[in-house]
Parts: structure tokens; C-alpha cells; sequence
């Protein structure tokens, strides 16, 4: 509680100054018309009253001495309690922030929460986090390490609300110390944080970042990726958005790897687990889009049906383990010799594989089935330390001159299968 200034009356000291005067002007009076010799008793009067001021100025002085230590002490309060009050306002405002981010995170996982595929799940949250943190000079940047190779690489990333091309695509000197550590990373000022040196960063891939924030996108024990919000400025980032890109990594980590977990069940529903290739229903539902987009554009398809020749004998002679090796050998060999765009290849069934060729005129398909009969024709296959080789007859069929939808399209590939297999096997025939 604030003291109140204690109220004091000089109410006396006026009064017996007041008594006085009047007295005085009487023997002032009494003096100057009757008896000049009270002027000695107004001299003395005047003396006390001269003496009172001086005591009721010194008493005035100690007293305004007081008020005025009262009216620092109080400034100080008033100052104590301003401060105490911009704090208080700076942490309601704080608070406010936080509900306002976290009702945004609700809107988030919502969205993300939708998403099945990687490349969508990823777009989705750099998305949403440059909402949430960019602005037209911050950048968003998501990486993702690559399932097989295990590098790290750019999966999206926003300036602004534009998308903008990286020349680092596997991180800078910053985001390679939230991969060894693990551990989110916060930088006011890149010149003057004594952990990164930026003169050793490469001039080519230099952008002008003075402060960042980048979490790690971490499931149990398994890294994904890294999500980072840099800026041009120094100290435009902190330790509350910090916190706030940690909470939303955590939230992206899990969908990340939602997505990835979907991919590979669909893949698995896809691909044949032996060879590594599609499976027929891939092929049935592909070719109607192939057929019509090649109808539409005026260009050609053409599709190759391949068989083993007596496959049967392999595995009455190997086994089925055997089998199941030179199986995978072809697929190999077919994967390796068919690597342009567009191409599909799939087991079509037991011993059968078969290719789509997008934009091939009969006679290029011809020409390449031919030559990979050759590749599988002279590849040695060791079976129980055994070399023995395998060959293969090739159907070939073209879209619009054979056939002009799926089903006659496989059925005249087909039929020129059974063709070179009349011909005696190991040969290419078409439609």
C-alpha cells in the first residue's frame, strides 16, 4: 500500500502571528500618537514574529523536503508498477499469440491429416508453415532424406508465396549441424554466432540469411528431413517461433511418415515383391490413359508381351528357388534395358512379362525387342553352380494400326507370342 503524506496543521503558528500583528499595529499606533516609548515594545514584537517565521520557514523547509522524497518514492512505484504492467500486457499478448498459433495448428494437422501421398504431404506443410512464418523476404525450406541413398534433399521450398529454385539442394553449413546433432537451431545473427563460419560457405550458393530457425523432423529414432525458416534480417526470428516450428515438425514428422508408409503399401499393391516391377492390374488401369492420350495426340503405342521358354523345365530340374532367380534376373535385365519416361513394365503373370511403349511406331518396338531377346540370350544364370542361359519369345502389337483399346491390344501382343512360339521359340514376332 502507497503512504499518504501525513497532514500536519500550522494553524498555531499563523494564529500567535496574527495575535501579534494586531498587537503590534496597536502599539504602533499607541506609539506614534500617545507614547513613543512603545516603539521598544514593537521592536520586540517585531523580533518574535521574525523569529517564528524563521523556526515555521525551517519547519516548511524539512517538510517540503519530505513530500518531495514521498513524490520520488511514489514516482519510482508508479514506474515499478508501468514496467510491471508492459510486461503483463507483453506475456497476455504472448498468450494471445500461442492460442492463435495453436488454434492454426488444429487447421494444420486437419490438412496434412488428408494428404496420402509424400509429394502431397509435403507440399502441404511447407505450405502451411510459410503461412504461418513467411513473409515476402523469409524463406521456407523442407528437406527430406532420400529413402535409398539416404542424402539429404529439397522437397519444397517458398519465398513468399512464390516457390523458389535452391542452388543448395542438400542444406548449407546450418542445416548439415541440425542433421549431426539432431537437436533445433536457433540463429539472431549468422556474423556473430561463433559456431558457423559463412566465409567457408560456397560464393555460388550463398543467399544473404542472417537469421534461421530448423528443426528436425524426427519419428522415434528415425530422422526424415528438416524443416527451416530463414530470413535476411537479424533477429527477426526467436525462441517462441522456435518452439512453435518444433511443435509443427513434430506434427509433420508423423504425416511424413504416414505418406511414406502409404506409398510403400501401394507399391507393394503394385509391384510384384519377386522382380521389383508393376503387376498386371497397373497395366489395366495405365493403358486406357496411354491409348487415349496417344489416340488424342495423334501418335503411336506399341506393347511387347514376353514368355520364357520352357520355364517349366527350370524349376522340374532347379526348383522352384531357381525359378524364382531367373525370374528376377529378367526383370532385372528388362528394367535396366527399358529406363526412358513412359516406359512400363510388369510381370503380367506366372513366366509373362510385359512392356508398354509410349510414343514407339511398331517398327522401333520390334527393333528393341529384338535386342533385348539377344541380352537375355546370352546373360549366364548360375542354378546349383551350374551355368545355363534362358531365352525368351516377344510379341509385338501397336496401337492404332493392330488395335485401338486395351483388351485387343494385349490379345493381338498375344496372339504374336504364340506365334514365335509356333516358330519354334526364342524369337520376336508382331502382329
Amino acid at each position: 500500500m502507497t503512504e499518504k503524506p501525513k497532514k500536519q496543521s500550522y494553524s498555531s503558528d499563523f494564529l500567535l502571528a496574527a495575535v501579534l500583528f494586531v498587537f503590534l499595529t496597536g502599539f504602533f499606533v499607541y506609539a506614534v500618537f500617545v507614547n513613543p516609548a512603545f516603539f521598544v515594545f514593537l521592536s520586540l514584537g517585531l523580533l518574535i514574529i521574525l523569529l517564528d517565521l524563521f523556526f515555521l520557514r525551517a519547519r516548511l523547509n524539512v517538510k517540503q523536503s519530505e513530500i518531495n522524497l514521498q513524490i520520488q518514492n511514489l514516482e519510482e512505484r508508479r514506474n515499478l508498477i508501468e514496467a510491471e504492467v508492459q510486461i503483463e500486457k507483453k506475456a497476455i499478448a504472448s498468450f494471445e499469440k500461442k492460442i492463435v498459433n495453436y488454434a492454426r495448428l488444429k487447421g494444420l494437422t486437419e490438412r496434412i491429416g488428408v494428404c496420402l501421398s509424400l509429394e502431397e504431404t509435403s507440399k502441404t506443410l511447407s505450405e502451411e508453415v510459410n503461412r504461418l512464418f513467411g513473409d515476402h523476404e523469409r524463406t521456407v525450406i523442407l528437406y527430406l532424406f532420400h529413402s535409398k541413398t539416404g542424402d539429404l534433399g529439397i522437397s519444397a521450398s517458398h519465398k513468399g508465396e512464390m516457390r523458389v529454385n535452391l542452388k543448395s539442394k542438400k542444406g548449407d553449413l546450418f542445416d548439415q549441424w541440425v542433421v549431426k546433432s539432431m537437436q533445433p537451431l536457433l540463429i539472431e545473427d549468422t556474423k556473430s554466432d561463433y559456431r558457423f563460419d559463412t566465409d567457408k560457405m560456397p560464393t555460388e550458393e550463398f543467399r544473404p540469411v542472417r537469421s534461421l530457425i530448423g528443426a528436425p523432423l524426427v519419428v522415434g529414432h528415425k530422422a526424415l528431413g528438416i524443416l527451416r525458416v530463414d530470413s535476411p534480417r537479424e533477429g527477426d526470428l526467436t525462441t517462441e517461433d522456435l518452439r512453435f516450428l518444433t511443435t509443427i515438425g513434430d506434427l509433420g514428422a508423423v504425416a511424413i511418415e504416414n505418406a511414406q508408409l502409404y506409398e510403400r503399401l501401394e507399391q507393394l499393391a503394385i509391384k510384384d515383391s519377386l522382380t521389383g516391377l508393376y503387376l498386371r492390374r497397373h497395366l489395366l488401369e495405365r493403358m486406357p490413359e496411354e491409348i487415349s492420350r496417344q489416340l488424342r495426340q495423334g501418335g503411336r503405342l506399341s506393347f511387347l508381351m514376353l514368355d520364357l521358354d520352357n520355364f517349366k523345365q527350370y524349376n522340374d530340374k532347379f526348383g522352384h528357388t531357381a525359378g524364382d532367380i531367373v525370374l528376377r534376373t529378367v526383370g532385372m535385365l528388362l528394367a535396366d534395358f527399358f529406363p526412358q519416361p513412359g516406359s512400363l513394365i510388369c510381370r503380367y503373370g506366372g513366366e509373362e512379362f510385359s512392356v508398354l511403349l509410349p510414343d514407339s511406331s511398331k517398327q522401333e518396338a520390334r527393333e528393341l525387342a529384338e535386342q533385348i531377346r539377344k541380352k537375355i540370350a546370352e546373360q549366364t544364370i548360375i542354378l546349383r553352380r551350374e551355368r545355363t542361359r534362358i531365352t525368351v519369345s516377344i510379341g509385338v502389337a501397336s496401337c492404332p494400326e493392330d488395335a485401338a483399346n486395351p483388351k485387343e491390344l494385349i490379345h493381338q501382343a498375344d496372339l504374336a507370342l504364340y506365334g514365335a512360339k509356333a516358330e519354334g521359340r526364342n524369337r520376336v514376332c508382331a502382329a
